[in-house]
């Protein structure tokens, strides 16, 4: 049962079913109404420094203030305490099946303050996955820069082209790899389809419109984030004409390093843009890739990898 009411400001209306939080006493200081009473409040305060009015399926009514009640929905919501509640992503740890660097240092486009950030898939033993707990979707690292997905997670974004797990699957520097993910970096292809034309360019226009914002109220910008933006924008051209996903700016790169360092005009960077804005509608209408990703093929690979993990 939670120890205080969520959004403690705002008004219950009547009608909504509550949790007595407390034990009501009477004045001889016997118990009248135990803790974790049901009952539906039948008049609302009209500010929270007053009582509810609650009736109660015995017919009695009583007052309550909102840090004595509980929304019963609230209350059987299931949040239950793991046995292991002291252990922490670290113990995942054992179960990446698949671990590589992404980012600058991927791109080639690094500089010596880079990050070194570092991506990949674990897949836990079955009775984690079976277990009423459940388990994280994804396990992170602050201090490492590290960031692992499991794999049905992994796997449902990459077959909606989400950009950065596409470049996980991609990237040439990969660091760990067990034989299920060798089979599923020699079927990568199967997760490009037209899609990518959603995901990339839907990004970039809400991240442009964002700098756009910033420029005319700061007069500045992130020169970094301006040179990614167009990156990803190269990269999902090259994917619907080609077929793959470039990780590495090699045809571009000093061009791109030019806008990190401030070299070009923001009209000279959004020029360029737009000009791949055009170079993407005009792949979308040629590309060769699927309407859609393989997704029997996804299914069937994560149902082995999980068999595999039975026992484990």
């Amino acid at each position: 049962m939670p120890d205080k009411p969520q959004h403690p400001h705002l008004i219950l209306p009547a009608g909504t079913q509550v949790v007595t939080l407390i034990e009501q006493r009477n004045s001889q200081g016997e118990g009248i109404r135990r803790s974790g009473s049901v009952g539906k409040i039948i008049k609302s305060p009209t500010d929270s420094t007053h009582a509810y009015l609650v009736h109660f399926p015995d017919g009695t009514q009583s007052t309550f203030y909102r840090h004595e009640i509980a929304i019963r929905k609230q209350v059987q919501g299931i949040n239950f305490d793991r046995p292991d509640a002291d252990k922490d992503d670290l113990d995942l740890y054992p179960y990446i099946i698949y671990k590589c660097t992404v980012g600058s240092r991927a791109y080639g486009l690094d500089v010596e303050s880079s990050d070194t950030d570092r991506r990949g898939i674990y897949l836990p033993p079955a009775d984690m996955q079976w277990s009423l707990y459940g388990l994280p979707e994804q396990i992170e690292n602050s201090q490492t820069q590290e960031c692992f997905w499991e794999l049905q997670k992994f796997l449902v974004l990459a077959l909606k082209a989400n950009p950065n797990i596409l470049e996980c699957l991609y990237t040439p520097l990969v660091e760990f790899k067990n034989p299920a993910c060798e089979e599923l970096l020699g079927e990568r292809h199967r997760f490009l389809s037209k899609l990518v034309y959603q995901t990339f360019n839907g990004y970039v226009l809400s991240q442009f419109k964002k700098l756009e914002q910033d420029l005319r109220t700061t007069g500045s910008l992130k020169w970094k984030h301006v040179m990614h933006l167009v990156r990803l924008l190269s990269a999902g051209v090259t994917t619907l004409q080609e077929g793959y996903v470039p990780v590495e700016a090699v045809e571009n790169r000093d061009k791109l390093l030019s806008i990190r360092n401030g070299e070009m005009t923001w009209k000279q960077v959004n020029d360029w843009r737009l000009a791949l804005h055009k170079q993407f509608d005009e792949a979308h209408q040629s590309t060769k890739l699927p309407d859609r990703p393989d997704y029997v093929w996804a299914n069937d690979y994560l149902i082995r990898c999980r068999k595999s993990m039975v026992g484990q």
